[in-house]
């Protein structure tokens, strides 16, 4: 019998993706102490592990300096964070990064533990949300050019700039995070995506101060799926056409989430005198529950925050396929519905279906507005569809 169950066992740990022989190094210190040398020295070892191996951060606090773990490794690593670490405290302008995973593939994150961002001084010397002319605050856990990987079972904290950024990667699943900020703390989105494909962000739960999650350029093959959001500005495709560099946004797929006491709901944001001419595509909303959300349902083709473009020159940005289906709830103000798509590329098959969003506040029943852009609509509409100017694209009937 005790052979059977080891046997059993090992192949239960060979299932899961673990070695039954991994070696683990462990990158633990004194209570409080700085704890950056050895995290990284433990990586290090684990990068050149001819098979696969673990690094261990046990439980307690510690303090994690700046630090780029980079690959390419000879075999998967697994980084057990069980512990929690803690930024520097201070403001750090200038610096973009904090912890940094990076040209690794076969990677796992996971243990329960905590990334603390410590970004309370750092909010208030924060004014990128006002200029292009800032000093950059350090995201805290960057994954650039990370393959096959599965994140999950952790928590950021108080990020002084963007909780996750997430570049150039490839078959990625985010499981179970915990992200937490407050509301006014500014550009702290939760997950921020860009150039990657075939990721995953499921039962998560994100409360910050800006995006919640938000889709940058060249994003392909995107789920969303079982995330609480709130408070933050909702989950938001964009902003696109800031950067003259940008490429197409395709499959970008939100299922099943829910938002609370949000800015924004769900909304796409495209720059007016873009610097680019790209397309986004099959971007779909689906079974979406709303709670007080501001601005629940937003097409923006005329981002302009803190007028810093030219307004006149309408988005160059091409949105196509667009669905938004049960979405239902009540929303925080009147704008139940905006599609306010460019003049000059109006939208192109935007779908509208099974919509019923309640509003009782005292300026009046809720809105659906629509500009340059003739939605179909199947099944119901609460409000009721386009009440606002309408636009039809060149060539409709």
């Amino acid at each position: 019998m005790g052979s059977y169950l080891g046997i059993y066992t090992i192949l239960v740990l060979c299932l899961l993706g673990y070695s039954a022989n991994a070696e683990v190094f462990n990158a633990g210190g004194p209570p409080n102490s700085d704890i950056t040398a050895a995290v990284l020295k433990a990586f290090t070892s684990a990068c050149q592990a001819p098979a696969p191996s673990q690094v261990l951060i046990p439980k307690g606090d510690f303090k994690l300096g700046e630090i780029a773990m980079t690959g390419p490794c000879k075999s998967p690593i697994e980084f057990t964070l069980q512990g929690n670490v803690k930024a520097d405290g201070g403001s750090t302008q200038g610096k973009d990064r904090w912890v940094v995973f990076e040209k690794i593939n076969g990677f796992k994150l996971n243990g329960g533990g905590t990334f603390d961002g410590e970004g309370n001084a750092a909010w208030k010397a924060n004014n990128c949300h006002k200029t292009f002319e800032c000093k950059k605050l350090p995201i805290s856990v960057r994954f650039d050019f990370v393959d096959n990987a599965d994140i999950r079972d952790v928590t950021s904290l108080d990020a002084k700039n963007f909780h996750f950024n997430v570049i150039s990667g490839k078959n990625m699943t985010f499981d179970n995070i915990k992200i937490i900020a407050p509301a006014e703390s500014p550009n702290t989105d939760g997950i921020h995506l860009g150039r990657c494909e075939g990721v995953k962000i499921l039962n998560t739960k994100i409360a910050t101060g800006d995006d919640c999650i938000s889709v940058g350029d060249g994003m392909k093959n995107l789920l969303i799926e079982k995330v609480v959001c709130g408070p933050g500005h909702g989950i938001s495709v964009g902003s696109l056409g800031r950067y003259g560099w940008e490429q197409d946004v395709n499959d970008i797929k939100v299922m099943n989430c829910t938002l609370q006491g949000t800015d924004n709901g769900l909304r796409i944001k495209t720059w007016p005198s873009a610097a680019c001419a790209t397309t986004a595509s099959g971007i779909h909303f689906e079974d979406i529950i709303l709670n007080n959300v501001s601005n629940p349902i937003l097409i923006d083709q005329e981002y302009c925050p803190w007028n810093q473009c030219n307004k006149n020159k309408p988005s160059t940005i091409k949105l196509v396929d667009i669905t938004f289906r049960k979405i239902r709830g009540t929303s925080g103000n009147k704008d139940a519905v905006k599609l306010l798509c460019s003049k000059g590329h109006p939208c192109e098959n935007v779908e509208i279906g099974d919509i019923n969003i309640e509003y009782k506040g005292p300026d009046g029943p809720p809105t659906f507005e629509c500009t340059n852009v003739t939605p179909k609509l199947v099944g119901t509409q609460n409000p009721k569809a386009c009440v606002g100017p309408v636009v039809k694209a060149p060539g409709q009937a």
